[in-house]
């Protein structure tokens, strides 16, 4: 890397270094039995050159040939979009608990028999398929610049998911769990999602029409989702925000609370600096239903002639930067689950969905299929329900909360708690 950043400084005078190596282990159970086994390393190089107020870049999976990396980030400039942004300068950052040693000696055998034995126990309570996964990950990350900066960050984590799938579809009732390394499943969260099943079974069929609706903790991304797209910086800039005038005003629930804590490293993935080099720092997206802020990487930073706020991150080395939120959590309530379906006299939970990308995102519309929906009355699941939808804008349903889960679940694209809605609209077929 350091010789890669001589011969990138003699291009340009701003150059900034990315690398990223990866180690995973990934197991997966289908109805049961064992299916995968898969292990992968991946590793690669990007340069980003910016010159003349323009910005070219480059990628390589290796560095042997450190010179034609460079010349292709020149190439790049010629067709480069405008970006006379400042690259940052060393800074303390915070000594984060990211990488346990324990994850490196985490081999495939005990990955295997973790997903044998949630299968065991669901199988002991449900009927159901029974799907399981589980992943082991070792990462390493380093940016430099040519202001000096350098730095570098070491990530563990380990992830393990179990399904119970209902006959002839995907639809399923899921947990997750998320660590540094390796934990075992609760047997809590397994009973969960086996009586969730069980209870499911018979069949129900609700009219359509206007409904308590309660959104699991794996399924409030659907949600959250139309939100960080529009507190994103580039739809700020691009004027497509519905919230771009909206920035200290109530827009949400007061029961709901929206932050991104990268600095929170008692969950994994903590980070002090972004694909940028950028610090990162805990904020609030919406707190107690204010809309408290947007979130940028450089380039949109300055486009907005606003300061850069830590969220430049990369899917992978091909990638530039981009505005993005790693570590999402929605503020738990105060109310237990068992307690919020208690609250419903006749209602629909949300146990997963199919079509989450539907309807207009950025202004906050959704039509959801159910996959599953169950439905409650008198505070009891009844039933399942089938070929079904629930549809509004998330800034209409978001301002009818009822209740918020006293628990944030670790599921796809944060931490979130279950939430209770009133007056949604729900469609059922017929």
């Amino acid at each position: 890397m350091e010789r890669l950043m001589e011969i990138a400084r003699r291009a340009a005078g701003k150059v900034v270094l990315f690398s990223r190596d990866e180690v995973l282990d990934r197991v997966s159970f289908e109805n049961g039995e064992l299916k995968d086994i898969d292990s992968t390393m991946q590793s690669g190089v990007s340069v980003i050159l910016l010159k003349d107020g323009r910005i070219g870049s480059a990628y390589t999976r290796n560095l042997d040939d450190r010179e034609r990396l460079v010349q292709d980030a020149v190439v790049s400039l010629r067709a480069g979009a405008e970006a006379g942004y400042d690259l940052p300068e060393p800074a303390p950052l915070p000594n984060l608990s990211t990488y346990e040693t324990g994850a490196e000696k985490l081999i495939s055998e005990q990955l295997v028999a973790e997903c044998r034995r949630v299968c065991d126990m669901l199988a002991g309570a449900t009927t159901g398929q029974l799907n399981a996964t589980a992943l082991r990950s070792l990462t390493a990350t380093r940016v430099m610049n040519s202001r000096g900066l350098d730095v570098t960050a070491r990530h563990s984590d380990y992830v393990s998911s179990a399904s119970v799938l209902y006959p002839g579809s995907y639809a399923s009732v899921s947990r997750s769990v998320v660590d540094k390394s390796f934990v075992e499943f609760p047997a809590a969260d397994l009973a969960a999602a086996a009586d969730l099943y069980n209870r499911s079974q018979r069949a129900a069929r609700p009219v359509s029409g206007r409904y308590k609706v309660l959104f699991l903790g794996e399924t409030m991304f659907t949600l959250v989702w139309r939100l960080t797209m529009a507190t994103s910086g580039r739809a700020v800039y691009e004027k497509v925000s519905p919230l771009r005038e909206k920035l200290g005003g109530q827009v949400l629930s007061d029961k709901l609370s929206l932050r991104d804590l990268p600095l929170d490293d008692c969950r994994p993935g903590a980070r002090a600096f972004d694909d940028e080099g950028t610090p990162c720092a805990d904020s609030a997206l919406f707190e107690a239903g204010v809309l408290r802020g947007f979130y940028c990487d450089r380039y949109y930073a300055w486009k907005l002639g606003v300061a850069p706020t830590g969220h430049g991150y990369r899917g992978d080395v091909t990638n530039r930067p981009y505005p993005a939120l790693g570590h999402i959590v929605l503020d738990p309530g105060t109310t237990s689950l068992a307690e919020m379906v208690r609250q419903m006299d006749r209602g629909i939970i949300v146990a997963g969905c199919m079509g989450a990308h539907s309807g207009n995102l950025m202004q906050g519309e959704y039509s959801i299929g159910l996959s599953p929906g169950l439905y409650v009355e008198n505070g009891e699941v009844v039933g399942g329900v089938k070929d079904a939808m629930v549809a509004g804008n998330v800034y209409e349903t978001m301002r009818e909360v009822i209740a918020v889960e006293d628990r944030a679940h670790a599921t796809y694209g944060g931490w979130f708690p279950a939430v209770l809605f009133d007056n949604v609209s729900f469609v059922a077929q017929g």
